[in-house]
């Protein structure tokens, strides 16, 4: 045995450097889309990934309310809801959501896709999705994620 020993690099919150990616949601599958975008805010893709550092990048989503889904769940999701009254279960279905706020349906498809704890928070704090083709973000200038 040599006198070097083996080190593992851990990321810290000091050393952490966000970027910020643009991602455009025309004619991509919601759940497949969700997958990277959650990926990028959890900083998986980055060689530096550390579970309990919030060493995400920040993404930015454009036509958000053009994404596709699948099957027949257009007709069949529901997005539960509770009202904290008695009998206050409400299930409330995806053209309904898609109506008022199509941007919310990726906002809770990536939700779903993260840590429970305050660090998932604090990573989905840094999706931004609107449903327009423009976003007030061009002064961070952020790069173009394709996939």
């Amino acid at each position: 045995m040599s006198g070097t020993k083996l080190r593992t690099y851990v990321d810290r919150v000091e050393t952490v450097e966000q970027d910020w990616y643009h991602v455009d949601a025309t004619d991509q599958v919601l759940g497949r889309l969700a997958v990277k975008i959650a990926r990028v805010l959890m900083g998986k893709h980055k060689p530096t990934y550390t579970p309990h550092v919030d060493g995400g990048d920040f993404v930015v989503v454009t036509n958000a309310h053009k994404f596709r889904l699948t099957g027949k769940k257009a007709q069949t999701k529901v997005y539960p809801r509770y009202t904290y009254y008695p009998g206050g279960y409400r299930e409330i279905p995806y053209r309904q959501v898609f109506e008022r706020h199509p941007e919310r349906i990726l906002l809770e498809a990536v939700r779903r896709m993260m840590p429970k704890n305050a660090i998932g928070r604090r990573m989905l704090k840094k999706l931004k999705a609107y449903p327009a083709d423009s976003h007030p973000h061009q002064a961070q200038q952020p790069k173009e994620w394709t996939f």
